[in-house]
């Protein structure tokens, strides 16, 4: 895939604005109501949160560019209904019949909002795969920045990084592997790293070159320098 979705240090996009103090959290009503049935729908149990940020991957770039940012969330959802068997065409088109639906008593009612997200979806888990760094080693990412299990699949490497040098800051323990997660292949997890990398190292001219950026790194994506 084309991955139109992996903008870091891309040129010709503008400069980033960043929202200031009033600037409300959502700018249109539908926006809340968009955030409000994507993570109703995540409960529903049919799909995991790294095939969900693949769904939102896999728009069109014609599509992706010209969409708002809850725009992707929301088109990105109907594909997964669609895909997974939850809902028709017809039925997104208010079509469908009104038979009860056989994923109804998995609805995530409002009074249990509040809990369900206070508990979150942690993505730490044992693993058998040892750790191959200590904190203060040099390591290289991969290159090119790709998923090695899926062809064109989803990956948490960003293009910008691929190729760079940095040095492992600390070891977060094991979590599952967004590049098996999000292809039904299993949660593969496997340790994850904090990695520093100059900003020189990242980019031919960064705006302030003494500045460090940390990535947060699967084990997968990174070899000894």
């Amino acid at each position: 895939m084309t991955r139109v979705h992996d903008m870091g240090g891309r040129f010709g996009d503008g400069p980033v604005q960043p929202d200031g103090e009033d600037t409300p959290v959502f700018a249109e009503d539908w926006h809340a109501r968009a955030l409000a049935v994507t993570l109703a729908a995540g409960f529903l149990g049919q799909w995991n949160i790294d095939i969900s940020r693949h769904a939102r991957e896999r728009l069109s770039p014609k599509d992706y560019a010209r969409f708002s940012y809850y725009e992707k969330w929301i088109s990105g959802l109907a594909d997964l209904l669609v895909e997974q068997g939850v809902l028709s065409l017809d039925d997104l088109r208010s079509a469908g019949d009104d038979a009860p639906h056989p994923l109804a008593d998995k609805t995530l009612r409002a009074e249990a909002v509040a809990a369900a997200l206070a508990k979150g979806g942690p993505a730490d888990r044992p693993s058998n795969v040892a750790a191959r760094f200590k904190p203060g080693q040099q390591v290289a990412t991969a290159h090119p920045s790709a998923n090695r299990l899926f062809e064109g699949g989803h990956t948490r490497l960003p293009t910008y990084a691929s190729g760079a040098r940095g040095r492992i800051l600390r070891l977060h323990g094991a979590h599952v592997l967004p590049d098996s997660n999000a292809h039904g292949l299993g949660e593969a997890p496997e340790p994850l790293y904090a990695v520093l990398f100059p900003a020189s190292e990242l980019w031919a001219n960064p705006e302030h070159p003494g500045d460090d950026v940390v990535l947060d790194l699967w084990q997968s994506y990174l070899e000894p320098a």
